[in-house]
This record gives C-alpha cells, structure tokens and sequence, in this order.
C-alpha cells in the first residue's frame, strides 16, 4: 500500500487549542517551524524542573542519595506512558548515547557488517563507523532515493542489501533529513527472521505518534526514543528499551555504583549529575495526557499538512513521501539548491534573517531537503509567510556549484 504523500485530514487547518499561546515560552518574534530538532519545553514543566532543582540546592546529599529510587519511580510513569515495562527500560540523555550503548553491546567481528541507510542521522552513522573500525567489521549503507514510494519499497530495498555477514541493522523509525518511515514492523521481522540484531532509532516518535512498547522493545532488539522532541520532556532526556535477550549484557558507558545491580540502573547512574530534567519528564507526558494525545497528533498533523502545502502552491517545492499522522514534512528543493553542508546552513541562516523562521535544512545531491514540523504553539500564517517569501531567498541561492556564490558567502559569514 502507497503512502500518500498528504493524508487526508478535514480541509483547512486546524483551529489553535485552547490554551497554546500560554504553554511556551518561545520568542514571539519568530515562526519556530522546526520543532522537531530541539523541540520546547511548556511553561509547567520547566516549572516542575525548577522545584526539583531548588530541593537539590537545599539539600544536595539528600537529594543525589535518593537520586536513583527516584528515576525509578521518574521510569515507571514514563513506561506506563509508552506502554512498557520499567524493568525493561532505561533513561538516558538522547538516542545518540543510547546508540552508542547498544553498538558497545552487541559483539562484532571482522568481516561482519553493519546495516545503515543513507536516510540515517549522520552521528549515528558515524557511531557505527567508528565501532566498525574498532571491530574490523564494515558499514554497508543502503541507498534510498527520497522519492522511494511506500514502506514496503523501502523493506525491499533495505532486504535487497543483506549479506550473510550481516549482523546488526541500525535504522530509523522515522527519519530526520526526510521525515520518513523506515523501519516498520514487517521490515523489523524479516530481519529478526535472518537473524540480525535491530537498533531503531526512535527519535521521533515518542509524543509524535502513538507508541506501544508492551512487545518487548517495540518489535527490535534495541529502541531509543528522545522525550526532549515530542512529548514536552526537559532536554536532554531519552528512554533505551532493550530486548530480554540484551538485558543481561548490556554495557553502560559509564561504570558506577549502581553498575552490579544491572540494568536498567546501571545505564542511568551516572554520579553527581543533574537529573532533574528526567525527573520532570513525566510532567510533560502528564500534559499531553491533559491536552489529549490523539488531539494533539491530530491537530499538529493537519497542521503541518497546511504548511506543506503552502509550500508547495507558493514555493513550487515537491513533497516528499509522508508517514500519516507525523507533525513533521520533508520537501524537495530545486536543483543546485542546499546540496551541501555549507549552503544547507547558508539557507537556514537566511531564512531566519529574512523570515525570522526557524526551520531545517539537510543537504542532498539533486537539490536539498527543507523539512518543517508543527506544535500546538504554531500558527497557520507562520507557513504562509514562509512559503510566500522563500522563493525570493532561492533564486540567487540554486546554481551548479550546490548554492552559489551568495550561498559560500553567507556560509562563512554564519559560520560560528
């Protein structure tokens, strides 16, 4: 089955809940239509992390030596959230460390092969190339156009590239440059079936979409899902859940007291750290049970589905395959736009100067990808303005050379 590339929703956008223009703290001044990087934190939570931290001042010793019984406590409302098992799960910072927990877990050989997607989060395509280097194993990446119709075009082209030296598959739920699915549940089986250890980076889903991890680990060996993003959590902070067959092996980065009573607390402590933000995690899952889940999804997928679409009848960008219900759209820009780091930057920086709007750029041959997300604090007219004045900021940006002397120039300039 195709997935469309607008899923229908009732016309129009949505109208603001009720509410949203309070729960934030974010510049007024700017149209922050990428959510999905960083993501904001509501006003009540940041307040619940402040209680927590001034109880810390108050009494530090107190505080750190109950520290662990609390992120117990802290895991158990999260997994009850993400139908999970505590025992099961673990929280950490994002799902790069959880990455990078699972790679040092999962026992490499030379020769063996590690599977990615050239869809991949670039740092966790790195981890696994510095863990193949350090093993003697290889990183086998899977070639995937944008356009690549429907999930089971993407099952078939990922299954196409296993070998027998294939051992562990790192792969997205949902990808970050191009806001698509990758690894579904069928894809998932087929690999578990020739016997290959599944990684998911789940960065997105948890908050964006409906999450069950009552089957183990959601359906893989390994799963991180970031809270920070979606689901309103104080950064940084993430949930590892791992397969039974893992549980026993798992290696924490870092040693600690708590390292011989196992997982998941020997991944969680990690000394005199500040864990407040994963203790007020469950004030921002609390919220969205407030709001009302599928409220949300619902609001913010017809919501990104209007900016989409502005894009496209305004800016002439061509959409990218969606996954239903995601508050995130990936478009295509045109030849010899953003085809590389720099100009990718150079148009992001532009466009907050002359838009004053946020929004994220990944380079990509053929012309770069400009993704947009939308939150309850997002407005219809943020998209408009975006979609009516990005023409004029690419037409002296595309040429041959992947952006252009204008694109170099500013680059240098909004380089850090």
């Amino acid at each position: 089955m195709n997935t469309p590339q607008h899923p229908r929703h009732p016309a129009g956008p949505p109208a603001p809940l009720p509410g949203s223009t309070t729960l934030f703290a974010l510049d007024p001044g700017t149209a922050h239509l990428n959510h999905g990087s960083y993501g904001a934190v509501p006003v009540p939570v940041q307040r619940r992390q402040a209680e927590l931290r001034a109880a810390q001042e108050r009494d530090p010793d107190a505080f750190l030596h109950d520290a662990p019984d609390r992120i117990a406590r802290a895991r158990a409302e999260i997994a009850a959230a993400l139908g999970g098992n505590p025992e099961r799960l673990a929280l950490l910072t994002n799902v790069t460390e959880g990455i990078a927990v699972a790679l040092d877990t999962v026992p490499l050989a030379a020769g063996d092969e590690i599977l990615v997607t050239d869809h991949g989060y670039g740092v966790v395509t790195r981890a696994c190339e510095r863990r193949a280097a350090d093993t003697g194993a290889r990183v086998r990446s899977v070639r995937l156009s944008p356009q690549t119709p429907d999930g089971d075009a993407v099952a078939e082209r990922v299954l196409a590239a296993v070998t027998p030296r294939t051992r562990l598959a790192v792969l997205d739920l949902i990808t970050s440059p191009t806001a698509r699915a990758i690894a579904g549940p069928a894809l998932l089986d087929a690999l578990r079936e020739r016997g290959i250890t599944t990684v998911v980076d789940a960065a997105h889903a948890p908050g964006a979409l409906p999450v069950d991890l009552g089957g183990e680990a959601g359906g893989a060996d390994f799963w991180i899902g970031n809270l920070h993003k979606w689901a309103f959590a104080p950064r940084p902070t993430g949930v590892l859940a791992v397969h039974r067959r893992w549980r026993s092996r798992v290696r924490p980065l870092t040693y600690s007291w708590e390292h011989d009573r196992g997982f998941p607390r020997n991944v969680e402590w990690r000394g005199t750290c500040d864990y407040t933000g994963w203790l007020a995690a469950p004030a921002g899952l609390a919220l969205i049970h407030r709001i009302g889940a599928e409220r949300l999804r619902e609001h913010n997928a017809r919501l990104v589905e209007h900016g989409s679409r502005q894009l496209v009848e305004h800016a002439g960008l061509r959409p990218l395959p969606a996954h239903p219900g995601l508050p995130m759209r990936a478009l295509r820009l045109p030849a010899g736009t953003a085809e590389h780091e720099h100009s990718a930057k150079a148009l992001m920086a532009a466009v907050h100067r002359a838009l004053r709007t946020r929004i994220a750029v990944r380079p990509w041959p053929g012309g770069g990808i400009l993704r947009i997300s939308a939150q309850l604090y997002n407005r219809p007219e943020e998209y408009t303005q975006l979609a009516t004045g990005l023409p004029r900021l690419l037409t002296h940006r595309a040429g041959p050379s992947g952006g252009g002397q204008g694109a170099a120039r500013s680059s240098s300039s909004s380089m850090p």
